[in-house]
């Protein structure tokens, strides 16, 4: 099987049954990319109003904003990662009860074939390796590919010819 082929798999067993889940993990990582874009666009005026112009209206409002951007990438970032851990649960949840079913159903000679180590060990890393694909690498992509394009464009926005 090619690794395309692999990936189709996955997803029409495993993840299209948490695909609901997965698309709210994934907008919470939209508010995380937000939110720290929304933190390097407020630092701009923070430091030329309030520090450079004295302005003494925005010195209250600025901070708290900015408290509040960082409030709000927090909770996004802990439920977006709870949401994907939970769904990394359930999905090794499937796959150990799926292979002990073929374990239990297979005949003996296929399991004289190997050692039981052999066994616990393909199941223990497998399992391992797509439970991580599922909590962390989705999250991880989705929310540094969104936080680079937010970040590029408060960069545009702020100083397009430094940028």
């Amino acid at each position: 099987m090619s690794n395309i082929q692999i990936l189709k798999r996955l997803y029409n067993d495993y993840t299209k049954k948490f695909l609901p889940k997965i698309l709210l993990s994934v907008f919470f990582s939209i508010l995380v990319a937000l939110s720290t874009s929304s933190i390097a666009w407020l630092l701009d005026p923070a430091i030329k109003k309030i520090f450079i112009d004295k302005d003494q209206t925005l010195i209250l409002v600025i901070p708290l904003t900015i408290i509040i951007a960082f409030s709000l990438k927090g909770a996004s970032l802990y439920f977006a990662k709870t949401i994907l851990i939970k769904v990394g649960q359930e999905v090794t949840k499937i796959l150990q009860f799926q292979v002990m079913k073929n374990i239990i159903t297979a005949d003996s000679e296929t399991m004289d074939a190997k050692h039981s180590g052999k066994y616990i060990s393909h199941l223990t890393f497998d399992v391992g390796m797509i439970t991580r694909l599922v909590s962390t690498v989705i999250l991880n992509i989705t929310k540094d590919t969104l936080t680079l394009i937010g970040l590029l464009g408060v960069m545009f926005y702020q100083n397009w010819k430094l940028a």
